[in-house]
């Protein structure tokens, strides 16, 4: 047990009167490690007595219970400290690179919302027969669910000035990151290739009828899609790789000055929407075509689908959030989210209930609705708000954590760079045009199923973070790969994360099985939990890894203090 008192200058920070204090020791304990109380009349320090409950309460790990003194930073977001990084893309951010005010959250998501797939996605839920009302509050609510999400994988990024690789170090271990951060990056190759075929089929709608016409735009069976829409992808491919050249400070000059000419754009849309269809009363008029027990089936793996939208880049918003100026900033440019995905799901559902009007038959594909629309100059117009929709929303979402996860496992080789043209080229390799066949393997094969990967591991990190940790890390031991170090574990690896992981994916198996048409039939216990993938999951995995964390860290504390205390 330690106790003791002594007097200190006043304003000295908790941590240097903690290194001071144990300094004539030779030892420190981590900071987290240590409880203060000011005496209310004296400047005095008085610490609490380190009892097993208090190290269980701070996450103590049994081979980590002294740490040798050395150089340690005073404050979390002083990261002169920080030592063997390996790369300065994941090196945490200084003060000075903290730009990002509220304001510039709330554009960056305007850039995000505003593309292909998020329309899309709204108006394929009135081509499956949702009413338009039905729809919007279905992509609200799984916002709102998304958002709680955001915040709170935000938090550490913004505490810390740490990135979603480096962030995954304290739950998964200095090797173990490698999981959860690779998967992500796996999904983000997926919608890079989504996003560039989209942007390619807008190309195409430019072409000569002669070129579209000819035997170039016949579909090759082996290939999927026909020559001349594969060049197209290619050619934007291309194209869009020059926006990440300069890295986050490019990204970020891009959606800044991106996000007033998408605005203004999609207010041209409903407009044109309006008028051709005479207002929206056709719209408002439109009623579910579904059951009362049709339409909840429908509704709960539509939520899950678009919670499943937005989970990418709820793992990964710390490589965001470490550039925001504060918590507060963080927190109310997240709300930017469902805010402006409610309202850009108005204007896809009121432009694809209009195309019942306009055209005879409903059009929930925009690049289709393209193709109708007269007049090359609006088409010319049209396809610029697409295409750079598309690379706002791609470089973004779907660039930055598959290069910072490539740097992650391998910092002497990668560099953000690097890692975003790897990530373009495994775009292509997942064949996008083939996810993008219909509403159905879309929202239900490939949203639902992903986020069956990426639910268990947000459960595992928030679970870690917030009810194991307590919202404490020691920073410069998630740059450590010391066998002492505080997130070193078994080998690098938190094989209590890695089990409550797999606990988590492995009751969806069966019904993504089903869906893909691997098995003909699984009892409907199992079509239910494929359907609400991400809830299931994700709180699954993130009891599991409680539960389990706490078992065995009363078990090490007990067997390791016991005889001392």
């Amino acid at each position: 047990m330690i106790r003791s008192r002594f007097q200190f200058p006043v304003g000295m920070s908790r941590d240097a009167a903690v290194n001071v204090h144990l300094h004539h020791h030779n030892f420190r304990f981590p900071a987290c490690l240590t409880t203060v109380r000011r005496h209310p009349t004296v400047s005095l320090l008085q610490f609490s007595p380190i009892t097993p409950k208090l190290l269980l309460r701070h996450g103590f790990k049994s081979n980590t219970n002294f740490i040798p003194m050395a150089s340690a930073a005073d404050n979390p977001t002083d990261n002169t400290h920080v030592e063997n990084s390996g790369s300065d893309d994941l090196r945490p951010t200084t003060p000075e690179q903290r730009t990002l005010a509220w304001p510039e959250m709330a554009l960056l998501w305007i850039g995000l919302v505003v593309g292909v797939p998020a329309y899309y996605l709204a108006g394929s839920l009135v081509d499956l027969g949702m009413a338009w009302w039905q729809g919007i509050a279905t992509v609200v609510a799984a916002n709102a669910v998304t958002l709680i999400a955001l915040i709170l994988t935000g938090h550490p990024g913004t505490k810390y000035g740490i990135s979603f690789p480096v962030f995954a170090r304290s739950s998964f271990g200095i090797h173990g990151a490698h999981i959860p951060t690779l998967l992500r990056a796996l999904i983000g190759c997926g919608w890079y290739g989504i996003e560039t075929w989209i942007a390619g089929e807008a190309i195409f709608l430019l072409l000569p009828e002669s070129i579209k016409n000819s035997s170039f735009s016949q579909v090759l069976p082996w290939l999927g899609t026909s020559p001349l829409a594969f060049t197209c992808f290619l050619a934007f491919w291309v194209v869009q790789l020059a926006s990440v050249w300069k890295g986050m400070d490019g990204i970020r000059k891009l959606e800044t000055i991106s996000a007033p000419i998408l605005v203004f754009l999609t207010m041209g849309l409903l407009i044109w929407s309006c008028v051709r269809a005479g207002g929206f009363g056709h719209m408002l008029s439109l009623n579910s075509k579904l059951s009362s027990s049709e339409f909840w089936a429908l509704f709960f793996p539509s939520l899950t689908a678009n919670i499943s939208f937005w989970a990418t880049l709820a793992l990964n918003i710390p490589d965001f959030t470490r550039y925001a100026k504060s918590q507060k900033d963080q927190i109310i440019g997240q709300l930017g989210l469902p805010v402006f995905m409610g309202a850009f799901t108005f204007v896809g559902v009121a432009v694809t209930s209009s195309t019942g009007v306009i055209f005879g038959h409903i059009i929930s594909n925009p690049i289709d609705l393209l193709g109708h629309i007269g007049g090359f100059a609006t088409k010319v117009l049209a396809i610029f708000g697409i295409i750079l929709a598309t690379v706002t929303t791609n470089v973004a979402a779907n660039v930055v954590a598959p290069a910072n996860a490539l740097v992650n496992l391998n910092p002497s080789y990668f560099t953000f760079t690097r890692g975003a043209l790897l990530t373009a080229v495994i775009g292509i390799v997942f064949q996008p045009w083939r996810l993008l066949s219909s509403s159905e393997s879309f929202v239900y094969t490939w949203l639902v199923g992903y986020s069956a990967l990426l639910g268990p591991i947000g459960g595992v990190m928030v679970a870690d973070y917030y009810f194991i940790r307590r919202r404490e890390l020691i920073v410069e031991d998630l740059y450590s790969s010391s066998p002492t170090g505080a997130y070193y574990y078994s080998g690098g690896f938190n094989l209590t994360a890695v089990a409550a992981l797999v606990v988590g994916v492995l009751p969806v198996i069966p019904g993504f099985l089903e869906k893909v048409k691997i098995v003909s039939k699984v009892p409907q216990v199992f079509t239910v939990i494929y359907g609400n993938a991400w809830f299931i999951s994700t709180f699954i995995a993130g009891f599991c890894y409680w539960g389990l964390s706490v078992l065995l860290k009363r078990r090490k504390v007990s067997s390791l203090l016991g005889p001392q205390l």
